[in-house]
């Protein structure tokens, strides 16, 4: 499996993988021309020339960032696809010098085996809830918001 930064071709397996879950309310919906526009944020999994799973790293602060679209192709779900394109994002995070990742999961768990914890939703800054309003689930929201620590910053400096 090869985990690395979307390129142009990729943007129809991406919409395919994501609008798969959207199609059962499980996430949000997101155009071909929405994906273009943020191609540059997405991560895929390739295996045998075939894009297996995407996300995407979204820079919300100087400090927070949050990953989104984390689709993994249904034949694939319990290969670790998931957990390595989670873990690319991080490491993505800590590249960018960033100290906090958050998700929005309706997998929690899954979240947790991987160092996150979870938060309570109106800890998050109001910029994040942008999204929500394309949400049908907005004012019902099944949603857990998991937090991991990227970077710690030293209190002496």
């Amino acid at each position: 499996m090869e985990i690395r930064s979307a390129k142009v071709s990729d943007a129809k397996a991406i919409y395919s993988l994501i609008n798969c879950y959207a199609e059962r309310d499980i996430m949000l919906f997101r155009s071909m021309a929405d994906i273009y526009e943020n191609l540059t944020a997405f991560i895929v999994a390739e295996i045998d020339g075939e894009i297996v799973g995407c996300c995407t790293l979204q820079i919300i602060w100087s400090d927070l960032a949050e990953i989104k679209s984390l689709a993994v192709a249904q034949k694939n779900i319990g290969q670790g696809v998931g957990k390595e394109l989670i873990t690319a994002a991080v490491e993505k995070a800590k590249q960018l010098g960033i100290e906090k990742v958050f998700a929005l999961t309706l997998e929690p768990q899954f979240f947790v085996k991987l160092g996150f914890e979870k938060i309570e939703k109106d800890g998050l800054p109001m910029k994040v809830w942008s999204d929500c309003a394309k949400c049908p689930k907005q004012q019902n929201c099944d949603e857990t918001a998991m937090v991991k620590i990227v970077k710690r910053i030293s209190p002496y400096l």
